[in-house]
């Protein structure tokens, strides 16, 4: 991890003048509250205000995930921690896949959370963060987003869709999970690691300072919790099913799903279960629960 940013000099990766850093002392500003955790969860009108405790930019780390992960377990992280980073070496989504863009191009940022919902109920964090993304972009960057289940975010780009973000979630212990999330914001097109990929400038965004997305982001996460937490993680009583729902580009379309032990399944996405999983109809009628797998949208002609 870096902590202090290297000099800005020509040819320097972190000298592109069309990415400034991100401004830490205005976000903990607009973001964190004063004075010790509440003993309850938060109401949802009250989220903004009390969720994050700490506000933490560092230009360089491996996975921001794996950092706060660590932090918290070694006792150095309080639940409403928030830390972001200028650059991630070593980022991870789903099933280990790398992630890895330019310095200062991307919002790279983890989160400590302490559910009072219980464990089971933990699956809809990742459904949750890609709600308040969505919601957030929509408002900061004026970008129509769709949630690809169960992690990613998409946008369209030339007609096509293409991934601009991904969302993981990691349990620290049986009371504390920290709940990552990574988006590109100002990738060129030349600078994409792969052709299935997008970024919000790309998407005609109509602004990539980060500050001000990094603010909607986390104002929104803070509301979506707080509605998931106060109502126990309830995915129909806090209105996150039926949002997940409303966003989500899966549903409705015929996949196929990569499941763990190399099984394959193709079907049609029906619909969302209480659980967060996705269900599918095969063609003989019958509906299958999926947990877990990496699932692909396709096109008529597949």
């Amino acid at each position: 991890m870096v902590p202090n940013p290297p000099a800005e000099s020509p040819g320097n990766r972190w000298s592109d003048l069309d990415r400034p850093p991100l401004n830490a002392m205005s976000l903990r500003r607009a973001l964190v509250r004063r004075g010790a955790a509440p003993a309850a969860p938060a109401a949802p009108a009250e989220s903004a205000a009390t969720l994050w405790t700490s506000l933490e930019v560092v230009q360089s780390v491996g996975s921001t995930n794996t950092e706060l992960v660590s932090r918290a377990r070694a006792g150095d992280a309080q639940p409403g921690t928030v830390l972001l980073a200028e650059e991630q070496r070593s980022g991870r989504g789903r099933l280990d896949r790398g992630w890895s863009a330019p310095a200062r191009s991307g919002i790279f940022c983890s989160v400590l959370l302490a559910p009072a919902a219980p464990v089971e109920r933990w699956g809809w964090l990742p459904l949750l963060a890609g709600v308040a993304v969505a919601t957030a972009l929509a408002r900061a960057a004026g970008v129509d987003t769709a949630l690809k289940w169960p992690n990613d975010v998409l946008v369209e780009i030339d007609g096509e869709e293409r991934k601009i973000g991904g969302i993981l979630a990691e349990s620290v212990d049986t009371e504390r999970v920290v709940l990552g999330f990574g988006l590109n914001v100002s990738l060129r097109a030349e600078e994409l690691p792969v052709d299935r990929a997008g970024s919000l400038a790309l998407a005609g965004a109509r602004g990539t300072d980060r500050d001000p997305l990094v603010r909607a982001v986390l104002r929104a996460l803070a509301d979506w919790y707080a509605r998931w937490d106060h109502a126990h993680g309830d995915p129909a009583a806090s209105g996150m099913q039926e949002a997940y729902a409303a966003g989500c580009a899966t549903l409705g379309r015929r996949v196929r799903a990569e499941l763990p032990g190399d099984e394959s399944l193709t079907g049609e996405a029906v619909a969302l279960d209480g659980d967060g999983r996705l269900v599918l109809a095969s063609g003989d009628g019958v509906q299958r629960p999926i947990g877990a797998g990496d699932i692909v949208h396709l096109r008529a002609a597949d």
